[in-house]
């Protein structure tokens, strides 16, 4: 009786259907990729503390119940989260000669020519208790406002939005003549005010 010949299996289509597979893979799988709150962190102290005037300040408290008090360090109000984008973006405004305001100074940018630039800072400061979804939304609030403060000025000058500007020279000339001031304290115990 006479063999039958074994059948060979054609190993190409198998490697072209576990490459289709594996592109397939690929492409349809998402890759989660953590992200924080993008800030550049402050230089490290020197042996002198820097002196910052109450008129430049404006402090954001979030205590433990995740009630806001906001205002000068003397005149701090309760105030709604609602409320905050507003009131960071009217501070950080410039206010001439108008001592409810931050300090200003008239500084040569490059791509801007002569601006004023704000003295004012923003103090945020936390209660150990406060929740993280607090947390996030005031600085959600308060980045926003510099964002619609930097949106405001690129269209003045550039016509387009912050976010729109191709020209790496007239970015950071806004971010200049705009910095993102916000002072964040280490959380401790604010208490009931």
């Amino acid at each position: 009786m006479a063999r039958r010949a074994i059948q060979e299996i054609n190993a190409g289509s198998m490697a072209d259907i576990a490459f289709l597979l594996l592109i397939f893979f690929l492409v349809t799988t998402t890759m989660d990729v953590d992200r924080g709150i993008a800030r550049r962190l402050p230089p490290p102290v020197e042996d002198e503390p820097i002196e910052v005037r109450e008129r430049n300040t404006f402090v954001v408290l979030v205590n433990h119940a995740d009630r806001l008090l906001v205002g000068k360090q003397t005149d701090l109000r309760p105030m709604d989260i609602s409320q905050l984008r507003a009131a960071a973006k009217d501070f950080l405004s410039i206010h001439h000669d108008d001592p409810q305001y931050p300090e200003v100074e008239e500084e040569y940018i490059d791509g801007l020519g002569e601006v004023w630039v704000s003295k004012g800072v923003i103090s945020l400061q936390n209660d150990r208790g406060t929740s993280y979804d607090m947390y996030i939304q005031v600085q959600n609030e308060l980045t926003a406002a510099v964002r619609e403060l930097r949106d405001e000025m690129a269209r003045r000058h550039f016509g387009v939005r912050f976010g729109q500007l191709r020209d790496e020279t007239a970015a950071r000339a806004i971010q200049r003549a705009i910095p993102v001031s916000i002072s964040e304290a280490e959380p401790q115990t604010i208490g009931d005010r």
